[in-house]
């Protein structure tokens, strides 16, 4: 009987990715249509995208863009999370450095970590990429009014254990993130979590556009 509701809630779940994925298009290589310029909509969050420049874990660069685009209602909900940010401090605002990704990139990265140790932390393109090809993702961190960065115990894209978010404390004990990185770690999924985005477990900058709503709304359909 288990491994029936198992079976079940799993092709749920596929079903659900299946038509979130056919209702919103991948992004093409210069093709933004039907997204939002996240700086248009909140001139507050800053940008500094992490692949329009050589320094990334694929060590080249692969944006000639250097705007982040999400899809409207992701972008609505980083504008909410950057306001209850503010709440908490006004001297601190959100900083985007990935958000929607075209698939040709998604391709160069598979084929970077295809058959490594990394190779779970990159969506393969042949099975539809990932939720930042659908505008649905944004990789994000917390910076000061000097425009500082706030630690968070690695720099952001390291595809180490000591990325993720499910052992922070474990992490803290065995010296790998200082306290002050996990306490900023949790500032960050607070607000974005109360906003509507759901935090990725390996990846403590990352968050997907899932809200209870969505999902709760596309469950219903497939009962």
């Amino acid at each position: 009987m288990l491994h029936l509701i198992l079976y079940i809630v799993t092709m749920k779940i596929k079903a659900i990715l299946l038509l979130l994925f056919t209702t919103a298009a991948p992004v093409a290589a210069q093709n933004f249509k039907g997204l939002v310029n996240i700086q248009k909509l909140d001139s507050a969050i800053s940008v500094e995208l992490m692949y329009a420049k050589a320094d990334n874990f694929v060590g080249e660069k692969m944006y000639n863009f250097s705007e982040a685009y999400l899809h409207p209602k992701a972008a609505v909900a980083l504008k909410k999370a950057n306001k209850l940010l503010k709440e908490i401090n006004p001297n601190l605002h959100l900083r985007v450095y990935d958000a929607a990704r075209p698939m040709r990139v998604q391709q160069k990265m598979w084929n970077k970590v295809k058959g490594t140790a990394q190779q779970n932390y990159v969506s393969n393109p042949a099975n539809g990429g990932g939720l930042h090809n659908y505008g649905l993702a944004v990789d994000v961190t917390i910076a000061d009014s000097k425009g500082d960065t706030l630690p968070m115990g690695t720099t952001i894209d390291a595809l180490t254990s000591a990325s993720h978010i499910d052992r922070e404390e474990e992490l803290v004990l065995r010296g790998k993130i200082t306290a002050e990185a996990a306490k900023n770690r949790l500032l960050l999924r607070t607000v974005m979590k109360k906003a509507g985005f759901r935090p990725l477990r390996s990846e403590w900058w990352h968050f997907n556009w899932l809200t209870g709503k969505v999902w709760g709304g596309l469950c219903k359909k497939f009962s």
